[in-house]
């Protein structure tokens, strides 16, 4: 496998491609984990549960028409939308897996920073309440 830099990451939310505006992004895929630690046990026990899943993105803020803002403002509160993630926006592939959900907008920050810096904005998507809401991982 090649070790590669992180420099072009893909992100799709609700069918718009805001992936030229990307600053970081990151994806975290775990199961609950439930104990089913019992009497006489000396070492608590886990045992995988269901399985959850974010991504969070940050974002150079941009409130031109189709661009951040005008994608994201109108999300929030609203039910479950399409997002595609990839490590890079080349074509899908066994080495740029692509991840497809259903995701809500848990969090959304439209305005803040200091003075002088770059204006970001940074988002958390998580699982919607379909059956579309299964992270699925695709190579083609």
């Amino acid at each position: 496998m090649a070790i590669s830099v992180f420099t072009d990451p893909y992100v799709s939310i609700n069918s718009v491609d805001l992936s030229d505006h990307v600053r970081s992004c990151s994806m975290s895929y775990a199961p609950e984990l439930q104990d089913p630690t019992s009497g006489g046990a000396t070492t608590r026990g886990n045992i995988a549960g269901l399985l959850d899943w974010t991504v969070d993105v940050e974002f150079n803020q941009d409130y031109a028409a189709g661009k951040v803002d005008a994608t994201l403002f109108s999300l929030v509160g609203a039910a479950e939308f399409a997002i595609e993630v990839r490590p890079t926006s080349s074509a899908v592939s066994a080495t740029n897996p692509k991840f497809t959900a259903d995701a809500v907008l848990e969090s959304y920050q439209p305005m803040g920073g200091t003075v002088g810096d770059i204006h970001v904005t940074p988002i958390t998507l998580r699982p919607g309440d379909s059956s579309a809401n299964v992270l699925i991982r695709a190579t083609s």
